[in-house]
């Protein structure tokens, strides 16, 4: 049974704005702040939904990334309420039965608690970034099953999907899923385009289309990809010197021009490259809340269009009563303490910090540090500023004092203001400021990272 859901007819989709470097909403800038839920619907009961998106909506998220057919056996493994969402592991047959009561078993199928979820999230102005299937249903080698063999396969699939949520307005569509488009010899972009290509025949060429990737989007969909509306990066969990900078500069020099993001950061309490069984917490540890900042901050102050947060004990969530963990080194968490991380708390900061200043017109600009601008993860400072030159943002991992050029600004006198990422307190200082090059010392050195602001009074 179709269920067309219109909570999300209360506001407009995401789109791309004119110069394809930042997203906006009803032709406003649009921050994306998202959060990886990827097991939601596979795993979550209504209730524990609901729970989720409350807290999600408290601590300033607008985007829940999660998966119509998740990556730990979505297929074969039933949801919360003992459903699968297919007859025989085939994608189209939909396991589906009329009505849709939670009170009654055999009326409430799979797909009836994607719908729940869906329209839950758009009661709070949450987006939902969903991803038809994870990659591993496309491309061999983990839990899988393949079942998207073929074009036609995965056009008819998406096809049922994007008719099921046309008249749903809180939808941002992710490809791919932690699987590159091409391995080796094998291309699998004409499985994802067609699916592309389905979702917009539904829902119009102006639709939002994202590809979830292993590297970067742009290696695999160039100028004839005209459904893809950003680019990305996952950087991943493999160790803390990911040079995110770099790969951001790099990206938004390509054609054709889109948006860039890191779609999936270091996660807060994933250990440390864990894979190969020698991880140790005395030898790698975890990524920590300051790890997770001085990633995503200086992904976005390098040109990101957005920020991703994840907890590596949520997005699988984890409860060992019902599941087993997944590599989290020697300690369980469980995913309801762990959506009350630091972390997961202090990204609303660095939204409202952009929103407050809503030019999204930005580029990096190095230039404004006169001082050591530093090297690699642990101390490299990132500055970024508005094309109009009457502000900047400048990202610091370490505590010390920084000196900056403000004749690279407009002229006129200029409030500076040091910002904690932890917190969100500011703290202004009083002596307004005109030009030349200035010392700035941050205020309190037990706090290891601070972004220095700089707006010039109009």
């Amino acid at each position: 049974m179709f269920l067309y859901l219109l909570y999300g007819n209360l506001y407009a989709q995401v789109s791309v704005d004119a110069t394809k470097t930042f997203l906006q909403e009803r032709g406003k800038p649009f921050f994306w702040l998202a959060d990886t839920g990827w097991e939601l619907f596979h795993r979550l009961s209504r209730e524990e939904a609901i729970h989720y998106l409350n807290v999600r909506q408290q601590q300033g998220f607008n985007v829940i990334m999660a998966v119509a057919l998740s990556e730990l056996d979505g297929i074969n493994t039933p949801n919360y309420y003992g459903d699968r969402p297919f007859k025989n592991r085939d994608p189209l047959q939909w396991d589906e039965t009329p009505g849709n009561d939670p009170a009654n078993a055999a009326a409430y199928d799979y797909w009836d608690h994607v719908d729940f979820v869906i329209r839950e999230a758009a009661k709070r102005k949450i987006y939902i970034g969903l991803l038809p299937a994870w990659g591993d249903k496309v491309v061999p080698g983990a839990y899988g099953p393949v079942i998207f063999t073929t074009p036609d396969i995965s056009y008819a699939y998406a096809k049922k999907l994007a008719t099921r949520y046309k008249a749903q307005k809180n939808m941002i569509w992710i490809l791919g899923g932690d699987r590159p488009a091409i391995t080796g010899t094998a291309d699998y972009r004409p499985v994802w385009r067609a699916m592309a290509k389905a979702i917009r025949e539904v829902s119009g060429n102006g639709v939002f289309i994202a590809y979830h990737p292993g590297w970067h989007t742009s290696a695999y969909f160039k100028e004839e990809d005209t459904w893809l509306s950003m680019n990305a990066i996952q950087s991943g969990h493999a160790t803390r010197e990911m040079r995110i900078w770099d790969s951001v500069r790099a990206d938004l020099k390509t054609l054709p021009k889109r948006p860039f993001m890191d779609m999936e950061p270091c996660y807060e309490d994933h250990p440390v490259f864990p894979w190969d069984g020698k991880w140790t917490r005395a030898g790698r540890g975890y990524f920590s809340a300051y790890d997770v900042r001085a990633r995503i901050y200086r992904g976005v102050f390098s040109g990101g269009c957005g920020a991703v947060y994840g907890h590596h004990q949520v997005w699988p969530f984890t409860d060992t009563s019902r599941n087993k963990p997944v590599y989290i080194g020697d300690t369980l968490i469980g995913w309801k303490k762990a959506i009350g991380s630091p972390g997961a708390g202090q990204m609303q900061y660095l939204k409202k910090l952009l929103e407050a200043h809503p030019d999204f017109h930005r580029v990096e600009d190095s230039l404004l540090i006169a001082s050591n601008r530093g090297t690699d993860y642990r101390d490299l400072i990132i500055a970024t500023r508005n094309q109009d030159k009457t502000y900047a943002l400048i990202y610091l991992p370490q505590p010390q004092a920084i000196r900056v050029n403000l004749d690279l600004l407009r002229e006129g006198r200029k409030k500076i203001t040091w910002f904690n990422p932890a917190t969100g307190a500011s703290r202004v200082l009083r002596q307004p400021y005109n030009g030349s090059i200035q010392t700035f010392d941050p205020p309190d050195k037990n706090q290891k990272d601070w972004v220095l602001v700089i707006d010039v009074l109009q």
